[in-house]
């Protein structure tokens, strides 16, 4: 019996980041609010990370909630109507729910309800993972407007004692808005995993041994040397990769958006990748911390309010990080 062809569907051959929104945690902490319980110092932070200061969020205000913030900024500055976006996608690893997901969540509350929505965990890579996602929808026909959300409330899953992590961490997410274009807007996404290293940065316990009384509440850690390394040398070589994905030249970049790992990373980057000085390199981190999967767009978005000659510019972002994961790809600036 002959069966009928099926029909499947196809996109845009291009797509675009359209505009972005941030929110950030209400508190500006401070590093002299934390040296206490890790018997460290303001200079000791600063020369490890660059830190100066760090958002988070009250008590009363979840990542959901800066989720949404973040949302209805992109939403309005694209010009898109909320109700044409047919599919959210949040990347965090601070969702206190595991389900129902903080997408559908958002989705609703911004007025894009019934879009697809689900959220994704590739840590600090989220954002690019999520970006790459959208891309590839959109221009298969699976979507014609994609928001993209990169949110976290880290303070939640931070110990106050720990050395290793702690102090870095922040709250806050970036939104973006990506829809089709009528030239290359996104190029392609180099992404990968390394699972042999996946106890170098994660949490601590599972929540069945919280549940079973065995353990504290899970907070992450991190074998900080290890982590360096990795992203210091192996990131640098997906930097290039995703340079050449492209089919452009350092030279061509108006920006580079690293994730804000610590200001350390982000510096050796630079040289690794010999970017001339004309490349605007985005520092959020001495004032918003480390915020996981929402770094590079809030990054992005302070990198725009500042240098507003940058739109329409090529930007390097790369992400990377529990998994150990990374994904990078260069995009046009809205």
């Amino acid at each position: 019996m002959t069966q009928p062809a099926l029909t499947t569907s196809t996109g845009p051959q291009y797509t675009r980041i359209l505009a972005f929104g941030a929110a950030r945690g209400d508190l500006t902490v401070p590093n002299d609010d934390l040296v206490g319980p890790i018997n460290s110092s303001d200079e000791w932070i600063q020369q490890r990370t660059g830190i100066v200061t760090r958002r988070r969020a009250s008590k009363d205000v979840q990542a959901v909630d800066l989720a949404t913030d973040a949302a209805k900024e992109a939403i309005e500055r694209s010009g898109v109507p909320a109700d044409a976006i047919d599919l959210v996608i949040i990347a965090t690893i601070s969702n206190v729910r595991q389900t129902p997901s903080m997408a559908a969540v958002v989705a609703d509350r911004v007025g894009s309800n019934p879009a697809a929505a689900y959220d994704l965990n590739a840590a600090c890579a989220g954002y690019t993972y999520a970006i790459a996602q959208a891309d590839a929808l959109i221009r298969a026909g699976a979507a014609h407007y994609a928001l993209v959300i990169g949110a976290e409330k880290l303070s939640d899953i931070v110990d106050p004692t720990d050395r290793s992590i702690s102090f870095l961490l922040g709250d806050g997410a970036g939104a973006a808005v990506v829809g089709p274009s009528e030239t290359p807007g996104i190029a392609p996404t180099v992404w990968g995993s390394d699972g042999s290293k996946a106890d170098a940065v994660g949490m601590n316990h599972t929540l069945t041994e919280f549940r079973d009384g065995v353990s504290e509440w899970p907070t992450l850690r991190q074998e900080g040397q290890t982590v360096f390394r990795w992203a210091v040398w192996e990131m640098a070589k997906v930097a290039k990769q995703a340079i050449e994905a492209a089919g452009i030249t350092a030279a061509d970049l108006a920006a580079f958006i690293p994730h804000q790992a610590n200001m350390r990373i982000v510096d050796e980057f630079a040289k690794q990748l010999d970017l001339p000085e004309s490349v605007v390199i985005a520092r959020d981190i001495a004032t918003t911390g480390n915020t996981s999967a929402a770094s590079i767009p809030l990054a992005t978005h302070r990198l725009l309010e500042g240098h507003p000659e940058l739109s329409g510019g090529l930007a390097l972002q790369i992400g990377f990080g529990a998994g150990l994961v990374f994904g990078a790809q260069v995009v046009v600036l809205p």
